[in-house]
C-alpha cells in the first residue's frame, strides 16, 4: 500500500519493487474520487486516458525507472497548456483547446511524467489567496476553513493531499511559493528566464515564472533541471550561467527592527526566529540587513505601472467579456487604465534607483531568508477584505521577479497549537538556483516538518541535496562537536556545517570515557550487538579543515568508516577498544546528549 505522500523516492522504490504505472494510476484515480475538497481541480485527466497514457509510457520504455520521471504523476496549473486538455486560467469563456504542450509540460511528459489534471487558481493567476475562482476556493490541507494560497493553489494541495507527486505552478508576485508555505511544502521558484514561458497564459509577461511544488528540495530541483532551458520561442528566456554560493559559512541576511511585519501573527513570527536559530546550527552566518529597498520594490507590482502588464495579457478579452470576470480580479486589472506610458518610464527608474540600493544589502550578503508569507487567514476573513489581506501575503514575496532572483520556499514548522503550517524561503541572486539548494535541503530537514499532509513523515534520504562533492568531507560526530556542545565550534570555526542528524545502525555501543576534558563518549562497534543505534551528526568540512582536524584528534580516539542506519557508510569518531574497558556504558541513553541531559538533572 503507498504512503500518503508520492514523493519520487517513494515512487522510484515501489516501481523497482514491481508496482505498475497502471497500478498507480488506479490509485491516483481513486484518491482524486474520494478527494474531500472539490476545488483542486478543473479539468481531470480522464480515467481511461490516464490508463491508456500509462499503457503507452511501459510500451515507448518498458524498464521500470528507465527515464527520468517514469510513470511519475503531476498536476498543471490551468493557466499552462496541456494538449488534449482546455486552458481556462480559470475563466470558463476564456477557454481555449491548446494543440501541443507547453514547453515545460512537454520536456515533462518526455521524461515520462503523466498528466493528471489542470487545477484551480485564482483567476488568471491574479491573487495570492486562492479564493478567486468561480470554480471554488481550494483549501489548506490542514484546516478547510483557511485559503490555500495562491493564484497555484490547486497545484499545492494536489502535492500536499497525495495526489500528485509534483505539480507546477506560476509565480509572478510569490504564487509558486505562498501556496508551499500554507500547505508544508517546497516551492522552487527559477531565475526569470531559466525555465521557458512558452504555452503559459501570461499575467505579467516580463516577470513570469513557471515554479514546481514538490515535497521535497531535491525532487523540485531535479524537475526544475527537467524543464529549464533556453526557448527561443519565449521573447523572455535566457542562457544560464550558473552562480555559486560558499557551500560552508554562508551569510544569511534575516529581517531586522522595523522591517519585521508578521501582521499580529505571533506564531509564524516565532517559527522564523526558530528558522534563523536552525539556520544558524548548521554553520550560518546571520546578519541583520534592511528590506526597506526590497519593500519598495515589492510595492511597485501591484502599485505600479507592472499592473498595466495585466491588462495586457487579457486586453481583447476584457472589452468584450467584463462580466466574466471574477470582480476583484476585474477590479485590479483596470486599475492599469489609470497608467501611462510615462508611469511605465518612471516605474522603471524608480526600480533601478531601488535595485542600486539592494546592491548595498546583497554586498553584506550570500542570500536571504525571509518568511514566505507573515501571516494566513481563513476564507471568510479573505474574502471580507480581498485587496488588503491579499497584500499582506506578498510582502515578503512581490520582489523577487522585478529583482530577478532565484528563491525555495521550504517548510518552517507548525504554530504552537499544531495547527497552521508556516514556511521561509531562500532567495538568492539571478542564477543561484542550484547553490541555494544544498542549504535549503538542510534547512527543510533540521525544521522536521514532514511532507505534505504527512507532518510526521521523515524525509528521504536519497532525496539529500549535498553541495559539489570536492566543496566538503563528511564527519559523523557523536559526542563533544555535537551542537551546542564544548567542543562544537572546533566544526563552526573551520567552516563547517551540520548536514543532518541521525543515528548509528545496531551494532554500535557508546561508552562514557574517564579523565576526558571535557568530558567525551568513546564509540565502539560490537558485530555481535543488537541495539537501537546511537544519536550522531554528520557535519560537513573544507578538505583543508577535515585534514587538520583528524590531525589533532587525541587517542584513545580515531577515525573510522561508521555504519548508519540507512546503511550509508561516512568517516566518524570511534574510539580503541581497550580504552572503554574502565568506562561506563552508555548506550541505553541512545546518545550523548541524552546522557550528559539526564546527568545534570541527576546531579
Amino acid at each position: 500500500m503507498l504512503p500518503t505522500i508520492l514523493d519520487l523516492v517513494t515512487l522510484r522504490s515501489a516501481y523497482a519493487n514491481g508496482l505498475s504505472p497502471l497500478e498507480l494510476i488506479e490509485e491516483i484515480i481513486t484518491r482524486r474520487s474520494s478527494s474531500n475538497d472539490p476545488a483542486i481541480f478543473i479539468t481531470m485527466t480522464p480515467e481511461e486516458e490516464l490508463r491508456a497514457a500509462a499503457r503507452e509510457l511501459v510500451a515507448r520504455a518498458p524498464e521500470p525507472n528507465s527515464l527520468p520521471l517514469w510513470g511519475i504523476p503531476f498536476a498543471v496549473k490551468d493557466n499552462i497548456d496541456v494538449a488534449g486538455l482546455p486552458t481556462t486560467a480559470a475563466c470558463p469563456a476564456f477557454a481555449y483547446h491548446p494543440q501541443a504542450d507547453a514547453t515545460t509540460v512537454a520536456r515533462l511528459r518526455a521524461a515520462g511524467a503523466i498528466v493528471i489534471g489542470k487545477t484551480n487558481l485564482d483567476q488568471f493567476a491574479t491573487g495570492l489567496n486562492g479564493t478567486r475562482s468561480p470554480h471554488g476556493a481550494p483549501r489548506s490541507v490542514f484546516d478547510r476553513n483557511y485559503v490555500s494560497g495562491g493564484s497555484s493553489s490547486g497545484s499545492a494541495v494536489a502535492v500536499a493531499a497525495g495526489l500528485a507527486s509534483f505539480s507546477l505552478g506560476t509565480d509572478t508576485a510569490g504564487s509558486g511559493r505562498v501556496p508551499a508555505a500554507f500547505n508544508n511544502l517546497v516551492g522552487v521558484k527559477p531565475t526569470p528566464g531559466l525555465v521557458p514561458n512558452v504555452g503559459v497564459v501570461p499575467a505579467c509577461r516580463s516577470v513570469d515564472v513557471v515554479t514546481v511544488f514538490a515535497t521535497t528540495v531535491g525532487d523540485g530541483v531535479a524537475i526544475r533541471r527537467i524543464m529549464e532551458g533556453y526557448d527561443a520561442r519565449d521573447p523572455f528566456s535566457r542562457q544560464a550561467v550558473p552562480a555559486s554560493l560558499p557551500s560552508t559559512r554562508p551569510r544569511i541576511g534575516v529581517l531586522d527592527g522595523a522591517e519585521r511585519e508578521f501582521y499580529g501573527n505571533r506564531d509564524v513570527e516565532a517559527l522564523y526566529d526558530a528558522a534563523i536559530e536552525r539556520a544558524r546550527s548548521l554553520g550560518a552566518v546571520i546578519v541583520p540587513f534592511d528590506y526597506a529597498p526590497f519593500r519598495q520594490a515589492a510595492e511597485l507590482l501591484y502599485n505600479g505601472p507592472w499592473v498595466a502588464e495585466r491588462l495586457a495579457a487579457v486586453k481583447e478579452f476584457l472589452a468584450t467579456n467584463g462580466g466574466d470576470f471574477d470582480p476583484t480580479v476585474r477590479a485590479i486589472i483596470e486599475g492599469a487604465k489609470a497608467y501611462d506610458a510615462v508611469d511605465a518610464f518612471e516605474g522603471r527608474y524608480k526600480l533601478e534607483a531601488l535595485r542600486q540600493k539592494t546592491r548595498a544589502e546583497w554586498a553584506k550578503v550570500d542570500f536571504l531568508m525571509l518568511p514566505t508569507s507573515p501571516t494566513s487567514y481563513s476564507v471568510g476573513e479573505m474574502q471580507a477584505d480581498p485587496i488588503v489581506k491579499n497584500s499582506h501575503f506578498g510582502r515578503y514575496t512581490n520582489f523577487a521577479n522585478l529583482l530577478d532572483c532565484a528563491a525555495i520556499a521550504i517548510p518552517a514548522g507548525f504554530d504552537a497549537d499544531g495547527h497552521l503550517p508556516a514556511g521561509v524561503m531562500l532567495v538568492g541572486p539571478a542564477f543561484t538556483d542550484d547553490a541555494l539548494a544544498p542549504f535549503a535541503d538542510a534547512l527543510h530537514r533540521a525544521a522536521e516538518a514532514g511532507m505534505g499532509k504527512d507532518r510526521n513523515i521523515a524525509l528521504p534520504e536519497a532525496s539529500r541535496v549535498l553541495p559539489p562533492a570536492d566543496d566538503f568531507v563528511p564527519i559523523v560526530v557523536v559526542g563533544a562537536h555535537l551542537t551546542d556542545m564544548p567542543l562544537n565550534h572546533e566544526l563552526t570555526r573551520t567552516g563547517g556545517y551540520r548536514l543532518r542528524t541521525g543515528r548509528t545502525d545496531g551494532s554500535y555501543r557508546l561508552f562514557a570515557l574517564n579523565g576526558t576534558i571535557p568530558p567525551k563518549p568513546g564509540l565502539v562497534r560490537d558485530p555481535g550487538f543488537a541495539g537501537d543505534g546511537v544519536e550522531i551528526e554528520v557535519w560537513a568540512l573544507p578538505p583543508a579543515a577535515f585534514a587538520r582536524f583528524v590531525q589533532s584528534i587525541p587517542a584513545p580516539l580515531g577515525v573510522g568508516k561508521i555504519t548508519l542506519d540507512d546503511a550509508s557508510c561516512i568517516t566518524g569518531f570511534l574510539c580503541e577498544a581497550h580504552a572503554v574497558a574502565d568506562g561506563r556504558e552508555i548506550t541505553e541513553f541512545g546518545g550523548w546528549r541524552n546522557y550528559v541531559r539526564q546527568s545534570a538533572q541527576m546531579a
